[in-house]
């Protein structure tokens, strides 16, 4: 017998999981929405079963068919740095790449489930109502089948507020590839993966203008992936940023509207400068590098002519109220010198351009050092009780305990809660490091990014990266829709308060007064009744 189970979007449906969820048979959204819901196929057989999966429904058209693929993790959390909301803690097979089913075609075992995920993309303006979506898998005589209920609020999501940007890395996807550096075809690549990045709610890019100085070691670098053409001719440099131009219209055409200009100096400290290369006399050759000082004459020099150049660029392109720099991420308490030595030779030639970085000690606002910080969200307390405003936060491995992050192991809820508590925090922004980081830590070595899911036992499964290399481009991940959905709750939220004011809004939340990034609702159920709290209540707005 051939069975079909539906269930939602937030469940994490293992290979050998004995009993499912309640079943999922209903929900609802707003025009403009992409929702989503999962169904769950068995087989009672001996092997494989090739099964052929139909949809009907008047959104028929709007309707996107993948197969939930099974990787392999060795590290899905530290084991002595989690709590006790995970999954699981051991090594095996976590649900997570989202194959696109190709004509309804697909293999259901009779040992173990076979989950598919629906997408339905709202169209906006759809007349409000429940709109049935019938899903049938077919294999000869044998027939299963089941009835998902949508019901469509009459109102469209707001555009989504929220600054995010998940560090892209151009270096990986050539790399990968086996492809030359801005080759035709690394360009067609990156074309794919800005795409799905703007899909799934990324606004800001992180843009290579220089080598991004980001989880290298010591003395190494990564591929070159700078945009600027640099030439010294004396003491002066010219600068050429037409292939910075061809990045930067690519990404707006794809959906990205902000850019991030990659960090100005090294990682973890802001000691050195990033690997830049210099044509001169003819000859391109490193200039600067980990044997470069961050405040050495040499460098400041350069930063003097570079930095004027590049913010008269963004400033010829109007794109000026739309860039934000970096000097360096996450220093540490040991490197308030270091960082503030760093500023000081970048910070005079950026005026007019804001300045962000990902940090999680309070001193270095407090004493002034940077003016827009982005604390992680387990050290986000004490710049929430100053009150800092235009407020970012971010995740990454270590964000293990008790807040909420996307790794395998973690229930989707804790990914999906983030975007409930954006909304309670005002958050204007979110950064995440990794949306295509598929070396091993400190960029040593290239993983497949389906063997390797942990750049090579270094971070929890799930934290490097949100997508996998297809054979034309990008696989997107389970984590990667479920994420875009915690943004889709905080516009949903945005758009009642816009109807009915904060407090209906506020209202809608389980225990909204006493939520914060450590103590939220951990249950499915509970991130799926708020959601329909909402929508009911953004119907009744509108009809008053």
């Amino acid at each position: 017998m051939l069975t079909m189970t539906l269930q939602s979007a937030l469940e994490k449906i293992f290979l050998n999981d004995r009993e499912l969820p309640p079943p999922y048979p209903r929900g609802s959204g707003l025009g403009g929405e992409r929702f989503a819901f999962q169904a769950v196929l068995d087989w009672d057989g001996w092997g494989s079963l090739p099964v052929t999966v139909t949809v009907d429904s008047p959104l028929k058209d709007h309707i996107r068919l993948y197969r939930v693929g099974q990787v392999p993790c060795q590290l899905p959390a530290y084991p002595a740095a989690c709590d006790e909301d995970y999954l699981t803690t051991r090594p095996g097979l976590f649900p997570d790449p989202l194959f696109p089913l190709e004509d309804g075609a697909v293999e259901v075992s009779g040992f173990s489930h076979t989950t598919l995920w629906l997408e339905v993309t709202i169209p906006k303006g759809w007349t409000a109502g429940e709109v049935p979506i019938t899903l049938t898998a077919q294999a000869g005589e044998e027939r299963a089948q089941a009835v998902f209920t949508l019901t469509v609020v009459g109102a469209d999501l707001p555009e989504q507020k929220l600054t995010y940007t998940q560090w892209f890395y151009a270096d990986c996807i050539a790399s990968y590839y086996g492809v030359p550096v801005y080759s035709q075809r690394h360009w067609e690549l990156l074309e794919a993966y800005l795409k799905m990045a703007a899909e799934g709610g990324v606004n800001m890019i992180l843009t290579p203008v220089l080598t991004p100085a980001l989880d290298t070691a010591v003395g190494s670098e990564r591929p070159c992936t700078q945009l600027a053409e640099i030439e010294k001719r004396g003491d002066r440099y010219r600068f050429d940023f037409s292939r910075l131009n061809r990045f930067v219209d690519l990404a707006l055409a794809c959906g990205i509207k902000k850019f991030e200009v990659s960090h100005l100096f090294t990682q973890w400290g802001a000691e050195f400068a990033p690997a830049i290369y210099v044509t001169e006399n003819g000859e391109r050759r490193r200039a600067f590098g980990w044997d470069t000082p961050a405040d050495s004459p040499e460098y400041r020099g350069f930063l003097s002519q570079f930095l004027p150049a590049l913010t008269a660029y963004w400033k010829g392109r109007g794109l000026q109220d739309r860039v934000v720099f970096h000097i360096s991420d996450e220093p540490g308490e040991a490197h308030l010198d270091s960082y503030r030595r760093a500023k000081e030779g970048a910070a005079p030639y950026l005026a007019g351009f804001p300045i962000y970085d990902a940090l999680s000690d309070y001193r270095f606002y407090e004493k002034g050092l940077v003016d827009h910080p982005i604390p992680s969200n387990d050290h986000i307390g004490p710049f929430l009780e100053h009150q800092v405003p235009g407020l970012w936060t971010y995740t990454c491995c270590a964000q293990n305990r008790k807040v909420g992050n996307r790794f395998f192991a973690m229930p989707s809820y804790r990914n999906r809660i983030l975007g409930q508590q954006f909304y309670k925090f005002r958050i204007q922004g979110f950064l995440h490091w990794g949306y295509n980081f598929w070396y091993t830590q400190y960029s040593r070595e290239l993983i497949d990014p389906c063997q390797v899911t942990d750049a090579g036992r270094a971070f929890p499964g799930g934290d490097a990266f949100s997508v996998y290399p297809g054979p034309e481009g990008p696989i997107p991940s389970l984590r990667l829709k479920v994420f875009h959905q915690a943004l889709q709750d905080q516009r949903a939220l945005e758009l009642l308060e816009s109807l009915a004011g904060p407090g209906a809004a506020a209202a809608c939340i389980q225990d909204f007064e006493g939520m914060t990034f450590s103590r939220y609702p951990r249950s499915a159920q509970a991130l799926l009744d708020t959601r329909e709290r909402v929508n009911r209540a953004i119907a009744a707005a509108l009809h008053k």
